[in-house]
């Protein structure tokens, strides 16, 4: 058994696109800072997309010039067409993401394309990408369920991550928007891919909307994949998926694969002051279930020993 998970940090990008309180570089450098300092070694960093839509992308090549090159972390930055690809690139940016939805209408409105346009693009940019040297990297969006066309069948899902890998993506990731999943249907999208592709190729991109994120992540797990996304204190939210809210957070992931045998290189403690680091950034009480249990376990066991002093 492969017992190392790599945990994928989004709340940087995903967790903050949608944030009504705009975070400036300076906090963000202090968040990335604070989650390198407790073992996170991949960041999905930000996003070139129009500053109109998403303002709190705006700061991107800014940020993207800031970032720490000599901690041995790999960096990531999702772009939705080429322009932001060449953003990207120009800002440095050596592995990239891009988000194909799997129906019509998210991608309409998401990055305003048709689904058919969404995926000619993204095969001409992934193309791009390895004839440039740059990692490509894939998202399936909605891949359970849309806000606007329902139930989606995973038929769709097959046909859409055969033509990325087809076209050259290193890796897909497969993403529930808007935790509308449950085990058993991640369990059979996860065993078809693995089955074709190799479960090594494969992520995970869980939100917690319905409470089922931890579950769906451990379905994933049994399939064989080890990287999953996944961001500090349960921060998320797509500004183009009504009802999609926090991702799965990071600590309550760490807690539980750890206890479980596997390894992420991630400390629980560090993970935090990273949430500490967030809440003081974005002005919300932020933290995934074990935090509240860990703080319950701290406060138990200081009264027991101020009554044991008495």
């Amino acid at each position: 058994m492969n017992d190392k998970v790599i945990v994928n940090e989004v709340g940087l990008r995903d967790g903050l696109q949608n944030q009504p309180r705009h975070v400036s570089v300076e906090g963000k450098l202090e968040m990335l800072d604070s989650l390198i300092a407790a073992g996170v070694r991949s960041v999905e960093v930000t996003s070139f997309v129009s500053p109109k839509a998403v303002p709190q992308m705006a700061d991107a090549t800014e940020l993207y010039g800031r970032l720490p090159s000599d901690k041995g972390v790999t960096y990531e930055a999702l772009v939705p067409n080429e322009k932001g690809y060449e953003r990207a690139v120009a800002a440095g940016a050596k592995t990239i993401a891009l988000v194909l939805a799997s129906t019509q209408m998210m991608n309409e409105k998401n990055i305003g394309m048709s689904l058919e346009r969404a995926t000619e693009v993204n095969i001409a940019v992934i193309k791009r990408a390895k004839t440039e040297g740059i990692k490509p990297r894939s998202y399936i969006s909605t891949a359970v369920g849309c806000p606007y066309e329902g139930n989606v069948a995973p038929e769709v899902i097959f046909n859409l991550a055969a033509q990325l890998f087809e076209a050259g993506a290193e890796e897909v990731a497969v993403a529930d928007t808007i935790g509308s999943g449950d085990p058993a249907q991640v369990r059979f999208i996860f065993e078809t891919l693995a089955n074709r592709y190799g479960a090594e190729r494969l992520a995970a991109h869980f939100h917690d909307t319905r409470g089922l994120a931890l579950a769906n992540t451990w379905a994933a797990l049994e399939c064989g994949v080890r990287k999953f996304d996944t961001s500090i204190g349960g921060l998320g939210g797509c500004p183009f998926a009504p009802g999609a809210t926090g991702n799965v957070a990071t600590e309550d992931v760490v807690h539980m694969v750890e206890r479980c045998g596997f390894r992420t290189g991630i400390e629980i403690a560090g993970l935090r002051k990273a949430v500490a680091v967030a809440e003081k950034y974005t002005e919300q009480i932020l933290g995934g279930r074990v935090l509240s249990w860990i703080e319950s376990q701290e406060k138990r066991n200081h009264a027991k020993a101020s009554a044991a002093a008495e």
